[in-house]
């Protein structure tokens, strides 16, 4: 396994790197400390895994994930001290497979790699017919767009898979931890992105007030099919 870790922080870099060792004997670590560094390292070489920070001394590690994704569709996982809810949307959005917010614990960045990499080597789920129904909401899988009654709305990639999620189980309340397994398969991932989400999706439904996605406190969120 070849893993990069794009980090400044030298004390990361050695609890990241040990945790990998202990785990993966036979791993191979490169390290760079700046994020255009980083990029440059990827363009030239095949890698499994990617470990990047968002506060580096260049440029920030949102613009280093956008550029990797132009070109690498290698799985990264962000470590970073940033844990606001926007920070790790945004990184999700743009592209990051996991979002890891400092201090961590070994076993859990072990368990986060581990997860990415079941889901990197599942089979892809293919569908003959791309269209979910729900009364007067057609979602376009294949196209991640959303035709409610005469207007048509384009969702982002994690939008339209909490959607997805929902409408698999209309008329039943599923909570943000099982919305966020069934969606990313993470077992482990910070579900407040959820809320996010869910919210962006009301505002392109112009769910308001929710009668499309419903909350109830302390269980989760019901889709209800718009008749």
């Amino acid at each position: 396994m070849k893993v990069l870790v794009i980090e400044d922080d030298a004390n990361v870099v050695e609890a990241v790197s040990l945790c990998l060792q202990l785990r993966w004997p036979d791993v191979t670590l490169s390290i760079a400390a700046e994020g255009t560094r980083g990029i440059e390292i990827l363009e030239s070489g095949s890698f499994d895994l990617v470990i990047l920070d968002i506060n580096l001394p260049d440029i920030d590690g949102f613009e280093v994930l956008k550029q990797v994704r132009s070109f690498s569709n290698v799985s990264i996982i962000i470590l970073t001290v940033r844990g606001m809810e926007e920070d790790q949307v945004r990184g999700l959005e743009t592209g990051a497979d996991d979002y890891i917010v400092k201090p961590f614990r070994p076993r859990d960045l072990i368990a986060r790699v581990n997860s990415v990499f079941r889901r990197a080597s599942a089979p892809k789920v293919t569908t003959e017919q791309p269209l979910v129904v729900r009364g007067k909401l057609v979602f376009n899988l294949a196209t991640n767009e959303v035709r409610l009654g005469e207007e048509i709305v384009k969702l982002t990639p994690n939008e339209s898979k909490v959607l997805y999620v929902l409408m698999n189980n209309d008329e039943h309340t599923i909570s943000s931890g099982k919305i966020s397994q069934e969606g990313w398969g993470k077992e482990y991932m910070n579900t407040d992105p959820v809320k996010t989400y869910i919210r962006r999706l009301r505002h392109k439904l112009k769910d308001y007030p929710p009668q499309i996605i419903l909350s109830k406190r302390g269980e989760g969120y019901k889709f209800i099919s718009p008749m």
